[in-house]
């Protein structure tokens, strides 16, 4: 098994910029191939792929629209994934979420990705 537990969200001003991490854990994790990503969703509509990355870190993935305030980095020796967004927006308010699927390939689907954390809460205040 895989534990994902994700950290760093909170409330925001607009135009502000954020650092979520994730951290994993598990046996599974640490010895395949595991690409993980961050998502995020608003009450009522579907979960929205942000930002993946390999476990290497050597590919990585941006949605197109965020992609010149958003970045993803993955740490390998601590196990963890983090997701830097500046100039936040107010419509950017979500939970945050982190995911991690065994492959190599960073997909966008999130029905492809196998473990999922608990999520954190972003606020962003116009």
């Amino acid at each position: 098994q895989v534990q994902l537990v994700e950290s760093g969200g909170g409330f925001v001003q607009a135009g502000d910029s954020l650092r979520l991490a994730c951290t994993a854990s598990g046996r599974i994790f640490s010895d395949d191939d595991m690409a993980m990503a961050w998502f995020r969703q608003v009450p009522g509509k579907e979960r929205e792929f942000v930002a993946g990355v390999s476990k290497s870190g050597s590919v990585s993935r941006v949605e197109d629209f965020l992609r010149d305030r958003v970045t993803i980095t993955r740490d390998g020796n601590k196990n963890a994934v983090y997701l830097q967004m500046y100039s936040l927006k107010f419509e950017e308010s979500a939970v945050y979420y982190c995911a991690a699927r065994q492959g190599v390939s960073v997909v966008m689907n999130s029905i492809l990705y196998d473990y999922w954390g608990q999520g954190t809460q972003v606020t962003v205040s116009s």
